[in-house]
């Protein structure tokens, strides 16, 4: 029986996760509980209904079907009461407008690879390639190394993108699968860590230190977050963890893939994504930061003797 998994989106043209033109598998589930995570549709490991109130024409219909009094329309407006949805997905079938619908999908390693491969002429004539992403791959790890299998033996490139939190076992089998890791570093102090995403980063680490010793390519990405870590000291510790990795990578010969450090700039561009689940977007209040002080923090970064990647 062909391995599935739990997925909510296929992205195909994807030009941000990796080299070339990709095509982005989006995983359910994450480990993580990070307050500002702009994928919030994929933290949950289970199908969820997702709400798009601009869409909505008021209709009624989902009213008429719902037996449990999700769905109402007060006042001419509608109102989806979540507490009180059993998650059955007959309101979705009657919206008209598509203005219900389900978050997250089980699909087979074959239907993944059919639109994998419809796009495999992209991936040749610009370096690109398929990336597994989420949540977080490594939560669904039979499905991931199928689908990461069935790439390579059709001579796909491969990438992964982890938040790394997970034992060894499992997430060193899934990167002997892949030709690139790109993983998140968010802090360095296990507390502070543990504050904004829930868990420490003891293992984080850890696994990164092993990733590294694998010699696999990798991209380390720090989300750089107002009141998390946007501070030139925080950047710096960051900094020389990972210029620590590649020094040791470089005294164990040639050859050996690069370690590059990508910083994002925070944006609230999630909002919607989270009222449209139902969910309290926690970051809604944070100030976004200039485009000088951004740079302030790329120039420490610089400073560290890695190479940095970061939007110009």
């Amino acid at each position: 029986m062909s391995e599935s998994g739990l997925i909510f989106d296929i992205q195909r043209f994807s030009v941000h996760d990796g080299p070339g033109i990709r095509t982005t598998v989006f995983f359910k589930g994450c480990s993580l509980r990070c307050f500002w995570c702009h994928n919030p549709e994929g933290i949950q490991p289970l199908s969820q209904i997702q709400y798009l109130e601009n869409r909505c024409i008021h209709c009624g219909e989902c009213v008429i079907t719902c037996s449990d009094e999700a769905q109402q329309l007060i006042n001419g407006s509608h109102q989806y009461v979540r507490d009180l949805c059993k998650q059955c997905g007959a309101c979705i079938v009657v919206c008209y407008a598509d203005a219900l619908q389900w978050v997250g999908r089980k699909a087979s390693v074959e239907e993944v690879m059919a639109e994998v491969m419809a796009d495999r002429v992209f991936y040749e004539t610009s370096g690109g390639g398929v990336t597994l992403s989420g949540g977080d791959p490594v939560l669904q790890p039979n499905f991931a190394k199928a689908l990461l299998m069935a790439c390579r033996a059709n001579g796909v490139h491969t990438a992964i993108e982890t938040a790394g939190n997970v034992t060894w076992k499992i997430l060193g089998e899934i990167i002997s699968l892949v030709d690139l890791v790109m993983m998140d570093l968010k802090h360095m102090n296990p507390e502070r860590h543990r504050a904004v995403t829930g868990v420490s980063n003891v293992k984080i680490l850890e696994n990164a230190r092993k990733i590294s010793d694998s010699g696999k390519a990798i991209i380390f990405r720090t989300p750089i977050v107002p009141g998390v870590n946007d501070s030139q000291e925080e950047i710096r510790e960051i900094g020389k963890f990972i210029n620590s990795l590649s020094n040791h990578r470089h005294g164990s010969g040639p050859g050996i893939a690069p370690i590059i450090w990508e910083l994002l700039a925070f944006h609230r561009l999630a909002a919607d994504k989270y009222r449209s689940l139902g969910l309290k977007y926690k970051a809604q209040e944070l100030t976004m930061q200039s485009k000088e002080e951004f740079g302030q923090l790329v120039k420490v970064a610089q400073e560290s003797g890695v190479t940095v990647k970061y939007p110009e």
